[in-house]
């Protein structure tokens, strides 16, 4: 295992992070209390600026547009992104556009690419990914109750969506649905490409998370499928893919969202170590940095945040090397270990900064309400553990 960075990759690094802190990070008090839709105008002409940077779209395959960069590079990247809640989508590989462009670019056809993919990787247009249902399990994308009946020369969709991000100002959704539901497990679903423009697609409503709503790219959907009609030629793939599809999908984007929730297990870490050293707690000048419980907690979250850190490097690396099923033990892994991670140590940023934690004058409190759910989605925590441990009981009665 090489985690040699070049350096090319060190300098983009450095550039983000000075691009991050100089123009991002000031305009968090505004994201906190505005609706995310006030800022576009602003974060546009930031998104111009990482254009002329030319780090614009840095997953995104070069052919498309975007920088070409591998798992393993990105991870890299994504970290310094993570640092404020607004630097993937400024740069241009936020969720869930990011998967959605993988899928474009394996699976779609030519019109397909040119009507969606190659518009979604100029930052023309934004999309999501509608497969988490009301009613069944989110973490058994084989559970869908969704349907796609053919009629003539279409797909009629019915069904009920929610927690499709950013299905709010989306131009389309990728949308699972069963098309084939007399066939084996694992084949009775699809993609399908629905633009939201389509009769039938209604955003129901932005689901409040933790309280808050949120509105265009930070939103959560609520989606009705009510005899929603679109051309079978909008079928990603083959009929019976789905699910197959949404494997190859989910593998590198829980590695994406790791690559993230580092970036904010650093700001964290940083808030925590920066708060501890100036908070004087007594009429001598001592400060919370001199209490053992505070020394224990930065020691335990920067051994916790090398140790995550390192597990997802060495994620990525397998992937670049052998692929997403060759890494399925370690992918499983981290997506438990990494959200756990944050979670705590962004709970002890927050406990150290005491009440100011708890309100909105630090990005504390929003990263508190926003990434429990870390911990939930893309598989909750106790689905990867009993498959790992399964898969792990399995080898060695092989062996």
């Amino acid at each position: 295992m090489d985690f040699t960075i070049s350096d090319r990759i060190q300098t983009i690094v450095e550039m983000i992070n000075e691009f991050v802190e100089a123009e991002l990070i000031p305009l968090e008090p505004e994201f906190l209390v505005k609706d995310f839709k006030e800022l576009l105008p602003v974060l546009r002409e930031k998104q111009e600026m990482v254009k002329k940077m030319e780090l614009w779209a840095p997953n995104f395959p070069v052919e498309c547009g975007g920088m070409g960069l591998s798992l393993l590079e990105h991870g890299l990247v994504s970290e310094a992104l993570g640092r404020s809640p607004l630097g993937h989508y400024t740069f241009w590989c936020q969720a869930p556009d990011a998967g959605n462009v993988e899928i474009l670019h394996e699976h779609g056809t030519k019109e397909q690419k040119q009507r969606y993919l190659n518009p979604l990787v100029r930052g023309e247009i934004r999309s999501c990914f509608a497969m988490t249902e009301v009613d069944m399990p989110g973490s058994n994308p084989v559970m869908l109750e969704t349907t796609a009946t053919k009629d003539g020369n279409d797909y009629v969709i019915n069904g009920h969506k929610w927690y499709t991000t950013a299905a709010d100002g989306a131009d389309f959704a990728i949308t699972m649905a069963v098309t084939n539901p007399e066939a084996s497990t694992y084949r009775q679903a699809s993609m399908i490409i629905v633009p939201t423009s389509t009769p039938g697609f209604n955003l129901v409503r932005n689901i409040p998370v933790m309280g808050h709503e949120g509105s265009d790219y930070f939103s959560h959907g609520e989606i009705l499928f009510e005899s929603c009609r679109v051309p079978q030629e909008n079928l990603l793939g083959t009929e019976g893919q789905g699910f197959v599809m949404a494997q190859d999908r989910l593998g590198p984007g829980r590695i994406h969202h790791c690559m993230r929730w580092l970036g904010i297990c650093q700001r964290a870490f940083d808030l925590m170590c920066k708060r501890a050293n100036e908070r004087v707690i007594s009429p001598d000048g001592k400060t919370l940095g001199q209490q053992q419980t505070i020394q224990n907690w930065i020691a335990e979250s920067a051994a916790e945040l090398q140790a995550a850190r390192l597990l997802t490097l060495n994620s990525a690396w397998q992937i670049d090397k052998n692929g997403a099923a060759a890494a399925r033990d370690s992918i499983s892994t981290i997506k438990f270990v990494v959200a756990n991670t944050m979670n705590k140590i962004v709970d002890r940023a927050l406990q150290v900064h005491g009440g100011l934690g708890m309100t909105d004058d630090t990005i504390l409190a929003f990263f508190y309400r926003h990434e429990r759910a870390a911990r939930i989605y893309d598989g909750a925590d106790e689905v990867h553990k009993s498959s790992l441990a399964k898969r792990i009981l399995k080898k060695l009665r092989m062996g």
